[in-house]
């Protein structure tokens, strides 16, 4: 009987969830790249993509801290469901129709420890973005840099007319 009663816990039925909001970093170019790829996926479950810390993420969710949100991601069902990290990650699978069996298979003991390694080592990437240096900060058109689909970024340099032109 105590399968019958954790089947009935897990009901959906009895608490749907009709709804999913991702909180992600929009100041990430993975959390953004993310946040693109899952607007193209097939759901089942809706998910609402909003910037953490946004004044809509806000105004959403008042209660919420917010600052932790920008560390971690975060999603909240529609009925008041908070999930952080790797449980964030494996219930917005869970809603794409093409990876709830990834997701089923992540929420497993031994599935879990490979979500969570995954978002340790995505967490390690986003601090070497993050720092000055090597990978640090974003490639913007302003500071001369263009993207061409075939070769990927590249740099040119803002030209100097004038002569008194910043150097770094």
């Amino acid at each position: 009987m105590a399968g019958a009663s954790a089947t009935r816990d897990r009901d959906a039925a009895r608490v749907p969830v009709l709804g999913l909001t991702v909180l992600y970093d929009a100041q990430c170019s993975l959390c953004t790249f993310l946040r693109g790829w899952l607007a193209k996926q097939p759901q089942l479950v809706p998910l609402r993509l909003v910037p953490a810390g946004s004044s809509e993420a806000r105004a959403l969710f008042p209660s919420l801290d917010h600052g932790a949100t920008l560390e971690d991601i975060t999603v909240m069902g529609d009925g008041g469901q908070v999930y952080r990290g790797a449980a964030a990650w494996v219930v917005t699978l869970w809603a794409l129709r093409e990876h709830r069996p990834l997701a089923h298979r992540l929420s497993t003991p031994a599935g879990a420890r490979l979500a969570k390694g995954a978002m340790l080592t995505a967490a390690k990437w986003r601090e070497t973005q993050s720092r000055e240096g090597w990978g640090g900060g974003v490639y913007r058109r302003g500071d001369g840099w263009v993207y061409d689909p075939s070769s990927g970024w590249t740099y040119q340099p803002p030209a100097c007319d004038s002569g008194t032109c910043a150097t770094r």
